[in-house]
């Protein structure tokens, strides 16, 4: 199930002025606060998670386009076919193709709310403190840190892979600050954390949470992908 299902437009693919073709840094998809509510739906939550995002991001764009009109509208062959300009023939080997890329790049099944906010929960405690043990803790061994500053603001170059690199990052970084704070909230159907500086958002951070564990961080920083923090955003199938 793909994230634009119920959204106005698919803002988390391709929404900020710049393509990832010419981006500069990790592209990560756009945060999109969401009322608690869109959690409860765990399929539509599922579809639009960042982790779901990303797999999307890997299609073609007219795998993207079939995938997105057949999973998520229920479109026929040849309605699509006449959208994309292709034959119905040909979309559906492009929808075989893409929901097979999806299959086997998603997320490993459905992880609950209450799992994700207790990993969060205990990740937001341990940084807060600086306590790098409780932190790598909460980290899965091969966990991964994504940043998008969109080359506006700083952030991480290139991924950085690793609980020990990863955590002793995040402790230099924000351990113990009194100028920072992390709050819960709602991104993408998924709990989430805004990091504060000073009163203002700077960085909003969604996880992917893996057998209790958090497998990868995702930190966006560019300024013009927080717009959407500042009201949810209605989600709907």
């Amino acid at each position: 199930m793909p994230p634009s299902a119920g959204v106005t437009e698919p803002r988390g693919t391709a929404s900020c002025a710049c393509r990832r073709e010419s981006y500069v840094g990790t592209w990560l998809p756009e945060p999109l606060l969401t009322s608690p509510d869109v959690a409860e739906d765990v399929e539509l939550a599922d579809s639009v998670s960042t982790a779901m995002l990303l797999v999307l991001e890997t299609l073609a764009p007219t795998e993207r386009a079939v995938f997105v009109l057949r999973e998520v509208f229920g479109l026929g062959y040849e309605e699509i076919a006449e959208a994309v300009d292709k034959s119905p023939a040909a979309v559906r080997q492009i929808a075989h193709r893409a929901r097979t890329h999806v299959a086997a790049r998603r997320p490993r099944g459905a992880v609950s709310p209450s799992e994700t906010r207790s990993a969060l929960d205990a990740f937001r405690r341990a940084v807060e403190t600086g306590d790098l043990q409780s932190l790598l803790d909460v980290l899965a061994p091969d966990v991964v840190l994504l940043g998008d500053g969109g080359g506006v603001r700083q952030a991480v170059p290139r991924p950085v892979v690793g609980a020990d690199k990863v955590g002793r990052l995040l402790v230099a970084g924000l351990g113990g600050s009194t100028a920072a704070s992390l709050r819960p909230v709602q991104v993408n159907g998924r709990p989430a954390l805004v990091l504060r500086l000073d009163g203002a958002i700077d960085t909003v951070v969604t996880v992917r949470v893996d057998d209790g564990l958090i497998t990868g961080l995702y930190a966006v920083r560019n300024p013009g992908k927080l717009s959407y923090m500042q009201r949810e955003t209605a989600l709907r199938r």
